[in-house]
């Protein structure tokens, strides 16, 4: 990490702060910056920003050019981008199965290196899990994969089981869906101590909701970044962090937020 004013305040215990990180990873979700705007923003934050989202299908409705601009922009940051799993879910349901292998053959046409697999707005069983993310391996790319559906909450346990799959069939990290962790936009605090007893920290990301979920605001973004930083501590793995709240999500993560110092141990 560059040098930093006030460096007398020391980083707390716990938090990473020099990439490739294992934990402490902050994933952004991007809906479109330009490449312009996107390297003027991770001048700034970019030694906080590990992961980019690619959002649903966006990746179809660029000009190729400006694409790779962005890529370019975010490998100049230390940046890894991977695409979205929804996407994928669409394919699969516009195309079936049979349509994954051109997909993925594309996402590395232009130059991605990494996919989700998720099912949040289909079905999928353990065995077409499996299947997509060992295609996606064998064709040379990594795998995040996802658990969670965007529509019904499912028993936590089995979501503990269906991320167990996904690592055992190869993904490197699972993310948990944010609706599956909320009610009425507030944080199930119970699921989320329970996935950090059953899944190794770095094995974990955990999704922050957002306005695509009904009854979220910002506030209950806010706060369900607290609620995981205070069981997971200050190098959680935090999902879908919003471009311009990265900020904001170190100084949680470094207690240096309006919460107060001491708010992570409370």
């Amino acid at each position: 990490m560059t040098d930093r004013p006030f460096s007398f305040i020391p980083v707390p215990d716990g938090r990473t702060t020099t990439k490739p990180r294992k934990t402490g990873v902050t994933m952004m979700i991007d809906m479109g910056l330009g490449p312009a705007l996107l390297d003027d923003h991770l001048s700034v934050c970019g030694d906080y920003v590990d992961l980019a989202k690619i959002f649903v299908g966006s990746a179809k409705l660029y000009d190729e050019k400006v694409f790779a601009k962005k890529a370019e922009v975010y490998a100049k940051h230390g940046v890894d981008i991977f695409i979205g799993g929804q996407f994928l879910e669409y394919v699969i349901t516009k195309q079936g199965y049979d349509a994954a292998p051109a997909f993925l053959d594309e996402v590395k046409r232009i130059g991605v290196k990494c996919i989700e697999v998720s099912d949040n707005c289909i079905e999928m069983s353990d065995d077409q899990r499996k299947q997509l993310v060992k295609m996606a391996l064998d064709a040379g790319l990594e795998v995040h994969g996802e658990v969670g559906s965007k529509h019904d909450v499912a028993d936590i346990d089995e979501l503990i089981r269906q991320s167990e799959v996904c690592l055992e069939a190869g993904c490197d990290v699972v993310l948990f869906e944010a609706a599956e962790l909320v009610s009425a936009g507030v944080a199930n605090v119970d699921s989320i101590s329970r996935i950090k007893a059953a899944v190794p920290a770095h094995q974990v990301m955990i999704e922050l909701p957002g306005p695509w979920i009904a009854g979220v605001s910002m506030n209950n973004v806010f706060e369900m970044a607290k609620q995981t930083l205070k069981i997971f501590g200050p190098d959680a793995n935090m999902g879908n962090v919003a471009w311009d709240q990265v900020i904001n999500m170190e100084c949680l993560r470094q207690s240096v937020g309006i919460a107060g110092p001491d708010y992570l141990d409370q």
